[in-house]
């Protein structure tokens, strides 16, 4: 069953600041956050094909980047919407648009987000593997501080530090499945979800999601110190 992956690119990235989104700054190396997180898909022997969710604005650019990289697997670009479940539902239904076309009547969906442009190949193969055995993947690493649940600004609770997993992406699903749960939130109108893993939760809990492992490297840009971390 093909793999496809999307880089959502579409926000706005205004915690880094600056003049430009985030996925469009530079890193040390000289690639583009985009560029970079773009090639780890590129690169992995399980990935079938690659779309792009930007801002319309920027398609140009993105265009530009896939000549100047000779992206061989780039399948086109999609335009993102105003929030990440949004930009989320518009891939989905690209791609699913996009194997009804080549008369494929399921695939593999990788969602993840450009601003983690370290994704290693070992990330991307765990996934693709574990997708081989469950319709529904993510990757996580354990919490390593203590966390607080507040309201108010007061502390009321502190969990088990060892039921805590940090969410990292990609977010892997079987398309059919985060389609139909992309369906019913729509329905609904459902906007809460933060992540895929969210609405599949809300919507088809009867499907297991498998964790794989990720890692401390596989960080998301947030900052603009973050900018001039060198991995790898």
């Amino acid at each position: 069953m093909n793999n496809i992956a999307v880089i959502l690119a579409a926000g706005s990235g205004k915690r880094v600041g600056g003049d430009i989104p985030k996925q469009y700054m530079l890193l040390p190396d000289g690639m583009s956050v985009m560029e970079k997180a773009v090639a780890a898909f590129e690169q992995a022997p399980q990935i079938d094909g690659i779309f792009v969710v930007a801002h319309k604005s920027w398609f140009d650019t993105v265009i530009t980047y896939s000549k100047q990289r000779q992206w061989q697997k780039f399948l086109g670009l999609i335009e993102g919407g105003a929030e990440r479940w949004e930009s989320s539902r518009n891939a989905v239904e690209k791609v699913r648009f996009h194997q009804q076309n080549c008369g494929v009547t399921d695939c593999n969906i990788l969602l993840h987000d450009c601003a983690r442009p370290f994704v290693s190949q070992c990330i991307i193969a765990d996934v693709c593997a574990a997708l081989e055995n469950y319709l529904a993947v993510t990757v996580a690493i354990p919490a390593t501080d203590t966390m607080y649940i507040c309201r108010n600004d007061i502390l009321t609770d502190i969990p088990p530090r060892r039921t805590l997993l940090r969410a990292q992406t990609p977010q892997a699903f079987r398309l059919s499945v985060i389609h139909e749960a992309y369906e019913c939130a729509s329905k609904e109108n459902f906007t809460e979800a933060t992540d895929d893993c969210g609405i599949l939760r809300r919507f088809k809990p009867e499907v297991r999601i498998k964790i794989v492992a990720g890692e401390e490297e596989n960080i998301k840009i947030t900052f603009i110190k973050d900018l001039h971390i060198t991995i790898g």
